[in-house]
């Protein structure tokens, strides 16, 4: 018998070897035996894409040119410290004193080549020696990573939509800046009232900052948004601002209408007078504009009103008709002052758009917003700025993973997994159990490598991820090569 020795059987061995692994059935009942081993382990090992796109983006030399360091010296530095914070964030921990849970993570230790992280308190040492120079260096740092991720998303929005609102961060104890004011769920109780700009394209953070919980104030809202241009990517062009009743005032149009901005802000007090000759229904709605001057603003703007039939309830129903006095009385009116042009019924639905921004709000306080960690206010302000950069870095996370799922890969016959469609999508909690809740095994060759099991279903897609990150590291400045528009900050020393 004749044998061919150059034959390939590496292929069928695998196969075999793996499906003889995998008919193997596990008993584990009350009494099954453990015990435990010298193998590092650890349950984030989605944090190696998290650490691989760190590297992608220059973010520590974007962090040492930008960062104002405050005056306490640190053992780590002050971007190991800024850093160790975000991963605790990132990893959905909101309190500094949950770095009692990751001190012995094996990739975490292993990121920073230490054994064991420092105690949680050298951190809230740290948070305590922040202030508002390290807040705005924050802002700044973001800037530059969002040009960065647009241009290696291909992304050339020329016009975006801003949607802004405020929220309430309650207190329970004695914090500086703490107020009564608005706070439907905790009546009578002190608290902050941040306000916050998110770019509905992507869905990311902009502009925002920690406030004393009063009202927002019309001079406040105008210095707001006269900041918000130098933190667009150079590519856009055309923004329009849209807010809530409380952002009404002459100071708010006036900023928009310096800044080159469109605006669509809810009528808050002024009272235009609409023709009731000019009203038309579409959906059983009417629709109506008017050109008006409100008391104290310098120039008239245009205002459009959507009115509402009121419904009768059952019982009102059953009683005999009768007509109201006015005919004001039988509708329920929503008015916004707008420099849009066009039908009303189109301006009014493009401020419709903005009921997203609840939700988004919404996702920043679960993701450590409400965490207060100091009684310092300028602590405080400085922590705000850190959660809203872990929250820009899952956004920009689940944006990479989902763009490598659309290139082309090397080899063509390894299709990308399913589990990476439609991610940016997803809430950041359903995005940290498919990329970063995933065991892995730090062992040691000859040199250190991190292991997944092939049992795992969302391996192959973390994997594909890895390998996109791998191919875009091995290129010097991939935000520069593919350059769409040109970027509105450069950094001397990338």
């Amino acid at each position: 018998m004749v044998k061919d020795g150059n034959k390939a059987t590496t292929n069928t061995l695998i196969s075999k070897g793996s499906e003889e692994g995998e008919r193997r059935a596990r008993k584990i009942n009350a009494s099954t035996a453990f015990e435990t081993c010298t193998e590092q382990i650890s349950p984030f090992g989605g944090l190696l894409g998290l650490i691989k796109f760190l590297d992608l983006i220059k973010f520590e030399e974007v962090f040492d040119h930008l960062y104002v360091a405050p005056r306490r010296d640190v053992k780590l530095g002050n971007y190991g410290m800024v850093v160790g914070i975000l991963m605790l964030l990132f990893i959905g921990f909101t309190r500094l004193w949950h770095f009692t849970y990751i001190r012995l993570d094996a990739m975490i230790c292993g990121f920073f080549q230490l054994t064991r992280l420092p105690a949680a308190s050298t951190f809230w040492r740290y948070v305590d020696s922040l202030g508002l120079n390290q807040a705005n260096s924050f802002l700044m740092i973001m800037s530059v990573l969002r040009e960065r991720i647009w241009q290696l998303c291909g992304l050339t929005y020329e016009s975006v939509h801003l949607s802004t609102d405020t929220t309430v961060e309650t207190l329970y104890g004695h914090q500086q800046g703490g107020r009564k004011g608005h706070n439907t769920k905790n009546r009578g109780k002190k608290g902050y009232r941040p306000v916050l700009c998110f770019i509905d394209e992507t869905r990311e953070y902009l502009l925002g900052k920690l406030r004393i919980g009063e009202t927002i104030s019309g001079e406040e809202v105008a210095k707001f948004i006269k900041k918000i241009k130098p933190h667009l990517p150079g590519c856009v062009k055309k923004v329009l601002f849209r807010g809530d009743g409380e952002f009404f005032s002459w100071e708010s149009v006036s900023a928009c209408r310096e800044e080159g901005f469109d605006f669509i802000i809810a009528n808050k007090g002024a009272h235009p007078p609409f023709d009731p000759k000019t009203w038309y229904r579409r959906k059983q709605l009417g629709y109506n504009s008017c050109i008006y001057k409100p008391l104290g603003w310098d120039v008239p703007c245009r205002f459009v009103a959507m009115r509402i039939p009121k419904e009768q309830s059952p019982s009102e129903k059953e009683k005999p008709v009768q007509c109201e006095l006015f005919e004001d009385d039988r509708y329920t009116y929503r008015i916004f002052c707008t420099s849009l042009n066009g039908k009303p019924h189109k301006a009014i639905a493009q401020y419709d758009k903005r009921a997203d921004v609840e939700n988004l709000v919404g996702e920043s306080k679960r993701e450590g917003l409400e965490a207060i960690p100091s009684a310092k206010f300028k602590n405080n302000y400085a922590y705000f700025q850190i959660v809203m950069l872990a929250y820009n870095l899952w956004r920009y996370f689940k944006m990479m993973a989902e763009i490598s799922n659309k290139s082309d890969t090397p080899n063509p016959a390894v299709p990308a997994h399913e589990s990476l469609k439609g991610l940016t999508d997803n809430l950041i909690r359903i995005a940290r159990l498919k990329l970063l809740l995933i065991g892995a095994k730090i062992v040691y060759h000859s040199s250190d490598r991190v292991k997944y099991s092939l049992m795992d279903s969302r391996i192959p897609g973390l994997m594909h991820f890895l390998n996109y990150l791998d191919r875009a590291r091995a290129r010097v400045r991939p935000w520069v090569e593919g350059k769409l528009w040109p970027c509105r900050f450069s950094l001397n020393t990338v």
